[in-house]
C-alpha cells in the first residue's frame, strides 16, 4: 500500500490592521522563483528547534519588519499538493493584530504589499485555498475578538 506523506515544515501568518474603522488585511506580491508575482500573506519555513508560532513570529518580522508580542492560533491551514513529490504540505496559520501606525518595510522577497478589505484580499489572493482561510479569520478574528485560549506563547501562571 502507498501513502500520501504530509509535511509540516512551514507556517502562514495573516496580520490585521483597523484603518478608518474597517479590519484590513494585508497581503504580499511575491518576488523571484518561489509562486511569483503570487499575492499571498505571510509564509515561511520552521527552523531546527524553533516551534510554529515563533517561526510565525521571525517571518513576519523578516519579511515585513514588522515585530508583534503575539499571535493568535486560527485552527485554520494552508495545504497544497506537491504532484512532482507526491506529499501534502500543510502550515498552520497564525493571526495577529498590528497598529494603525505600524509601517511595513518588504525584504527582498516581495516586490510589493497591500492593506486590503476582507472581500479584496479574498478576489486578490493567488492559491486556492487562500479564500477560505481568509474567510474563517475574517469570521474569528476581525468581525470579533479571539478568545484568550488561542493566544500562541500565552505564559501560563501556576496557581
Amino acid at each position: 500500500m502507498s501513502e500520501v506523506a504530509i509535511r509540516c515544515t512551514g507556517i502562514a501568518a495573516i496580520l490585521i490592521k483597523k484603518l478608518e474603522k474597517e479590519s484590513k488585511v494585508l497581503l504580499l506580491k511575491r518576488a523571484g522563483t518561489v509562486l511569483p508575482d503570487a499575492w499571498c500573506y505571510i509564509g515561511g519555513s520552521i527552523e531546527d528547534g524553533e516551534t510554529a508560532w515563533k517561526a510565525a513570529l521571525r517571518e513576519i518580522k523578516e519579511e515585513t519588519g514588522i515585530s508583534l508580542p503575539y499571535l493568535y492560533v486560527s485552527n485554520q491551514y494552508d495545504q497544497i499538493y506537491s504532484a512532482n513529490d507526491n506529499y501534502i504540505y500543510m502550515a498552520p496559520v497564525f493571526v495577529g493584530y498590528v497598529p494603525e501606525h505600524q509601517e511595513v518595510i518588504l525584504n527582498h522577497e516581495h516586490s510589493a504589499y497591500r492593506w486590503m478589505s476582507f472581500a479584496e484580499a479574498i478576489e486578490t489572493a493567488s492559491l486556492p485555498g487562500n479564500d477560505a482561510v481568509l474567510m474563517s479569520v475574517e469570521r474569528h478574528f476581525a468581525k470579533k475578538s479571539p478568545p484568550d485560549f488561542l493566544r500562541a506563547g500565552k505564559l501560563v501562571v501556576a496557581r
